[in-house]
């Protein structure tokens, strides 16, 4: 028998539901054997193609598809320079086909493979949204209908974009105007519109997106204890971990952090102190599978829960594998869901489903999921770059998405 060897690898571009979604597959020497990986950087998605294509691969071409440890250290070594989110997406890309494959061999899905169950679902959350807070009320009502448990609330457009003064002096500069002190005294009164209406008998969230100074961070978080928050996410930048320090001294709201972390020293000090509840690593910025299902150990030693990032501009390949490491994993806490639209879900057969709240894996080996590469084409990504991470307060000055 032939040794089996990686014998391609490719970049798929689409866009089924307007995000623009990067998904590798890496053929092998035995016919029809392929896996499919995640490498979802939607900003910078012809960067990660580029990687991919033109040093991803000429690095594999030849290597043995078992070895996933060894392709992994030796990839994200090989550039010598590391931990940036363009070489961390491409090889999560590889790295998430490369245990697809591994699946497939032995005809397990990918749970059997990382230890089996813990418990037969993943409990999600969705995200409801609004003008004001009546409008955010009728939305979590919504999704409560569809017995969801789990309820992120937002109001006011993304980050509360909406809810800006615009006070723009002459001639500012273009971009998503946002007033942080409107923001700021906007969600507690929110939070107390929602729980007077509905009670604390569904489990609310929310999310910063760090766009607010950390001593108003602070503030924030405190002054929404009273409401019982499942988590609240991102209230500090990748940039000023240092202030979680002063956080945890002055609240007792739990913190869900880190989609934008690319480097494990970034998560490790706010692990290791337990200075946050809940780990919100996006797993293809962190370089796939391998060194997610590690991270999931280390937050269990620290008594932290997972929350994989799970938006829509995740592929439905990036939303099966935190499904599969959901499952498997003893310290999950919660897992962030978009939903698929029709047209994605043309795209990659084999979606995981969610039924009354719940995330189910199917039991294919591997991953469980494919992809179409006839509907994919029918998708395009557009070109440019995306406006809503130009964010500016009132004066124009930019701040953090």
């Amino acid at each position: 028998m032939s040794k089996l060897t990686i014998r391609d690898v490719k970049t798929i571009l689409t866009a089924p539901a307007g995000s623009r979604l990067i998904v590798v597959k890496v053929e092998t020497s035995e016919p029809g054997l392929y896996g499919l990986g995640c490498a979802t950087f939607t900003q910078r998605h012809l960067a990660v193609r580029s990687a991919v294509d033109d040093f991803l691969k000429p690095f594999l071409i030849g290597k043995d598809p078992h070895r996933i440890e060894d392709i992994w250290q030796s990839a994200w070594v090989n550039s010598y320079w590391r931990n940036g989110p363009v070489l961390n997406n491409a090889l999560s890309g590889v790295d998430m086909a490369l245990w697809d494959i591994k699946g497939k061999l032995a005809g397990m899905p990918l749970y059997q493979l990382l230890g089996g169950k813990c418990r037969e679902a993943a409990a999600v959350y969705r995200h409801a949204g609004g003008r004001d807070e009546v409008q955010l009320e009728e939305s979590v009502r919504a999704y409560m209908e569809q017995s969801y448990h789990y309820i992120r609330c937002q109001m006011g457009g993304y980050g509360g974009s909406e809810q800006s003064a615009h006070r723009r002096p002459e001639n500012a500069l273009p971009g998503a105007y946002f007033d942080p002190d409107a923001y700021a005294r906007s969600v507690p009164r929110m939070f107390d519109h929602l729980r007077k209406k509905i009670g604390f008998e569904v489990e609310l969230l929310h999310d910063v997106h760090e766009r607010v100074v950390p001593i108003e961070a602070v503030r924030l978080a405190k002054q929404l204890e009273p409401y019982r928050l499942f988590f609240l996410e991102d209230p500090l930048a990748p940039e000023q971990i240092d202030w979680f320090r002063m956080l945890r001294q002055q609240s007792a709201t739990p913190i869900a952090m880190g989609e934008l972390f690319n480097n494990p020293q970034e998560w490790k000090p706010l692990i290791v102190e337990r200075l946050i509840d809940f780990i919100r690593v996006h797993i293809s910025q962190i370089g796939g599978l391998t060194p997610a299902k590690k991270l999931a150990s280390l937050c269990e030693a620290f008594d932290v829960r997972t929350a994989w990032h799970g938006p829509g501009d995740v592929s439905p390949v990036g939303h099966a594998a935190n499904v599969h490491l959901d499952v498997s994993c003893p310290n999950f806490g919660i897992q962030e869901w978009s939903g698929f639209t029709d047209a994605a879900k043309s795209v990659f057969p084999g979606c995981p489903e969610v039924r009354n709240g719940y995330a189910y894996p199917n039991d294919r080996p591997g991953l469980g999921i494919d992809i179409d590469e006839t509907e994919a084409a029918k998708y395009p990504c557009s070109d440019g770059v995306p406006a809503w991470t130009m964010t500016r307060t009132p004066d124009g000055t930019v701040v953090r998405p």
